[in-house]
Parts: C-alpha cells; sequence; structure tokens
C-alpha cells in the first residue's frame, strides 16, 4: 500500500501550481469577453455586471457564422487529406527495407526542414493560375502538403514498433497487402491517429497567415482572420474581440475533451486505446 509523503504533496502543489499559471490567461479572457464595454476597471478584477451581448454583437458584427463554417471545411478537409495520405505513405516506408525506401523518407523529411516561407510565392502563383484563390480548397491543398511530412513521420516511427506478426497472419489467411494494412493494421494506429488529428486540427484551425494571403479579397474567410477584423487602425473592439476568441476556442476544446483518453494514449506511445 502506497503511502502519502511528503514529496507527494509538493509534486501536488507544483503540479496545481502550473495548473493554475495556465489557467489564468483563459480566466482573463472569459472575464473581459462578458465584461460590459463601458467597465474600465483592472482585467483581473472580477466582472460584476456580466454579459453575453459581446457574443452576440460578435457573432454579427464579424460574420463568425460564415468564417466558422469555413474553417470547419478547411480543417476537416485537410486533416482527411493528410491523416490517409501520411498512413497510407508511411506503411510501406516503416515496413519495405529497400533502398528506395529508405530514400524516399529521407526526402519526405526535407519538408521538416525547409520553411514554407520560401515556397510562399511560389506557391501563390500556383493556386493562382488554377484560379483556387479566395476559395477554401486552396487552403486544403496547402495545408495538406505542409502536414504530410510531419505526419508521415510520426505514423513511420509508429510502425517500427508494431510487430509484423499480426500482418504475417492475415496474409496467411489470404488477405491482401492493402486488407492487411485496412482491416489488421489500421485499428493499431488509433493513438498516433488521434495525436496526429489533435496536432493538425490545431495547426490547421489556428494558422491565421496562410489564410490572410490566401483568402485575401474574397468574401470567405477563416476565424483567426474575421477576428483580426475587429481591430481597426484607430479603433478596437476589445470585448468583442476577447467574445470572438472564446467562440473560436469552443470547438478545440470539445474536440480534445471527446478524445482526451485517446490523446494521452497517443502521447503514451502504447498500442492500447
Amino acid at each position: 500500500m502506497n503511502r502519502y509523503r511528503t514529496r507527494t504533496f509538493v509534486l501536488e502543489l507544483v503540479m496545481i501550481a502550473v495548473g493554475l499559471v495556465f489557467a489564468f490567461p483563459v480566466c482573463v479572457l472569459v472575464n473581459l469577453a462578458v465584461r460590459q464595454p463601458s467597465d474600465s476597471s483592472s482585467p483581473i478584477a472580477p466582472t460584476t455586471t456580466p454579459t453575453f451581448d459581446n457574443f452576440t454583437q460578435a457573432w454579427q458584427q464579424g460574420a463568425l457564422g460564415g468564417a466558422l463554417a469555413n474553417s470547419v471545411l478547411v480543417t476537416v478537409g485537410s486533416v482527411v487529406v493528410i491523416l490517409a495520405v501520411s498512413a497510407l505513405a508511411a506503411y510501406p516506408l516503416a515496413r519495405v527495407a529497400a533502398r528506395w525506401s529508405r530514400w524516399t523518407f529521407l526526402l519526405i523529411m526535407v519538408g521538416l526542414v525547409l520553411p514554407f516561407q520560401l515556397a510562399a510565392l511560389p506557391l501563390y502563383q500556383t493556386m493562382r493560375d488554377l484560379g483556387l484563390l479566395g476559395t477554401p480548397w486552396s487552403l486544403i491543398l496547402f495545408y495538406s502538403g505542409l502536414q504530410v511530412p510531419f505526419t508521415t513521420f510520426l505514423y513511420v516511427g509508429f510502425l517500427r514498433a508494431v510487430p509484423r506478426e499480426f500482418e504475417d497472419a492475415a496474409l496467411i489467411d489470404g488477405c491482401t497487402t492493402l486488407q492487411g494494412f485496412r482491416y489488421v493494421v489500421l485499428p493499431m494506429l488509433k493513438p498516433v491517429t488521434v495525436t496526429a488529428l489533435v496536432l493538425n486540427v490545431v495547426a490547421v484551425w489556428n494558422d491565421f497567415f496562410t489564410p490572410l494571403l490566401y483568402l485575401s479579397g474574397g468574401a470567405q474567410q477563416t476565424l483567426p482572420v474575421a477576428i483580426a477584423g475587429f481591430v481597426g487602425q484607430y479603433v478596437s473592439d476589445w470585448n468583442l474581440i476577447f467574445a470572438a476568441l472564446v467562440i473560436s476556442i469552443v470547438p478545440i476544446l470539445i474536440v480534445y475533451f471527446a478524445l482526451q483518453r485517446s490523446i494521452i494514449n497517443g502521447f503514451a506511445g502504447g498500442l492500447k486505446g
């Protein structure tokens, strides 16, 4: 039976302190989001007369409904393509020991080293020539190419730790290689799949520069760009900005809490879901 020791008490105090540090900005954000515009008290001071009109005005003035739909479309479309392409690419790279497999893996990993800003202008010209500027499809195509190297790296590292006996048994039973991957290997990739899903969702959802570049001048905007529209050259509606930020955070929190257990298992690197 484990005894409650002084070291355990100290660790608990440290974790509580760390939790308070991370929770403090969120509390300030929510506090300012429900504050009256005429209230000029300290941001740390609790709001005595909270109001939810800021959320209504932010939703209406910033056209956050359309921006939210565009963000969901871009995020879901990009993540589906990223996970599908990365998983299918990682399987032969992790299982085949030929020289071409090693060189292909190194070539894909170059995408982790080169900054995407180097290709910003050529990619912009390519999107323009394809007629995709101002549409969410340009962002889906961009994010798919940007995030596939990192996600493939995650899948390859995980697949190399998965025993091959499961696939060999499936092949003996008459499965093809693709069927073995679909029905045997893919279910075992759930932890790393959830981890890659969360990392890619956060990266795509919070990106500001790329939507600003590819959707500039168009009616379709994502949430970060729509929220930035509240900040003018001379006027800043900070209460509306904070309310809009809370609205943009809620979908990510829902995804995180829904997949919390799988996320922890994925980061732990275990095979048990």
